[in-house]
């Protein structure tokens, strides 16, 4: 059963019982106790405006010459004060006492303000609010406990992440950064007095250049990556034009097109987007000897479409395997629920497009 369903059927039952206690003498007093009781549906979402109700109809239920059962009222202060009105609750509880006895002096009986008062002494004792407003201010604070230790259990959490974050980044700089430099610097003094002297350089060695540059670059990436936290937040959509700039300055005509607004979007597909458009980018400089590049980035109620265009030399008869950048964008979009076409056109160029769904499960 949900909260909703549930709160009903509290509500009615409440009335319910009003009803059958009240023994209402008149069309009114039922209409009125059953509003007392059904009224509590709200008393999650409006406390105080039941505990206002609540109050008026009971007053109203006096003033028609019958003793009221106060059963709502105290459905309705226990509400408030859980909620954490206190003041409001203390107020509400003793404008009623002070008022029930006026009610009462109003109903068609003939009460003298003493038999008013002895009355209604006993239809709102003091200790009957104090325990209703107790056991609300109990719940609430037993439920600010619960927050606070999941909070606690969270940032605990958060913490040691970071710390293992940071770790791995210590440890991968020290074991993996000096020897890659190594290699890529030999390799690059080898080609350059090769091609000084005139020699052929061999293709061995090219590869080894390039190969580690290849990995200098994705092991600072790495880095980067795993040393992202609060204080140097990870890259998002708004750091895309920056990145549209920067492969302007090296010549390429990047044209940046975005519809739509990324208000809402979940950091992660932030994130993804964004290293989408940096890889396809790096991707479009390096390998397909492009003049013009188009980035289309359309933000829908549902997804997030990126779609990165070149005009390279790149052709579907092409078959050389997919780099480490693009098996990387593949993962990130996968992990996300969302897909990504990445392929070379017919007509020529290269196609990166990536759908992201916004709503993550």
């Amino acid at each position: 059963m949900s909260r909703r369903w549930l709160d009903w059927a509290i509500a009615a039952g409440v009335a319910a019982s009003l009803v059958v206690a009240g023994h209402p003498a008149t069309p009114a007093g039922y209409v009125l106790l059953a509003a007392s009781g059904l009224v509590l549906v709200a008393r999650r979402t409006a406390p105080r405006a039941v505990l206002a109700a609540t109050g008026l109809l009971a007053l109203g239920y006096q003033a028609t010459g019958a003793e009221v059962p106060v059963i709502a009222f105290l459905f309705a202060v226990y509400a408030t004060m859980r909620a954490g009105h206190r003041a409001v609750t203390l107020a509400g509880s003793v404008l009623m006492i002070v008022t029930l006895p006026l009610a009462a002096l109003v109903s068609p009986r003939d009460l003298t303000t003493f038999e008013a008062f002895a009355q209604t002494r006993d239809v709102l004792q003091i200790a009957w609010l104090i325990a209703a407003a107790a056991a609300g201010e109990a719940l609430r604070q037993a439920e600010r406990r619960a927050d606070e230790a999941e909070h606690t259990k969270e940032e605990t959490a958060r913490r040691r992440a970071n710390e293992e974050r940071l770790h791995i980044a210590r440890e991968l700089h020290d074991s993996l950064t000096h020897q890659i430099s190594v290699i890529k610097l030999q390799a690059e003094v080898a080609v350059h007095l090769a091609q000084k002297r005139g020699e052929q350089v061999p293709d061995s060695l090219v590869a080894i250049r390039d190969a580690g540059r290849e990995a200098a670059r994705e092991l600072r990436a790495t880095l980067e990556a795993l040393r992202d936290d609060d204080k140097n937040p990870p890259h998002g959509m708004d750091d895309v034009p920056e990145l549209v700039r920067r492969a302007r300055a090296t010549g390429l005509n990047a044209q940046l097109t975005i519809e739509g607004r990324h208000d809402g979007v979940p950091a992660a597909v932030e994130r993804t987007a964004y290293r989408i458009v940096q890889e396809s980018l790096t991707n479009i400089a390096r390998h397909a000897a492009a003049a013009t590049a188009k980035i289309s980035i359309d933000y829908r109620p549902d997804a997030l479409l990126i779609r990165v265009d070149d005009d390279g030399t790149a052709f579907p008869k092409d078959t050389a395997a997919p780099g480490v950048g693009l098996l990387g964008m593949r993962e990130r979009v996968t992990a996300l629920g969302g897909k990504l076409d990445a392929a070379p056109r017919s007509e020529g160029g290269f196609t990166v497009q990536a759908e992201l769904p916004v709503a993550q499960p």
